[in-house]
């Protein structure tokens, strides 16, 4: 039962990442920083490609889920201050 909550966990933060770039991408588009946003997206975009080698390779472990969710709620709660910082950063370099 433990390994099916595992896999489920594994994947849905898999589709939370591809949402997450996707959502980035598409801020973009629609006028967002382009820089700050770029820069919020990578370690999401990091943690989705390593859900996509657990996925594809069937090596699933607990580690990745709870650092992915740290650190996936970590960049949502924080989100709004570091993009305005990421922002001022590289406008004034």
């Amino acid at each position: 039962m433990a390994r099916r909550y595992l896999v489920i966990l594994t994947k849905l933060i898999f589709i939370y990442c591809l949402f997450y770039v996707v959502m980035k991408i598409t801020a973009v588009f629609q006028g967002a920083w382009f820089y700050a946003n770029l820069v919020m997206a990578l370690p999401i975009l990091l943690l989705g490609l390593l859900g996509v080698y657990f996925v594809k390779f069937e090596k699933y472990n607990w580690f990745y889920v709870i650092i992915a969710a740290l650190i996936i709620s970590a960049i949502r709660y924080f989100e709004q201050g570091w993009l305005l910082e990421l922002h001022n950063y590289f406008i004034s370099s």
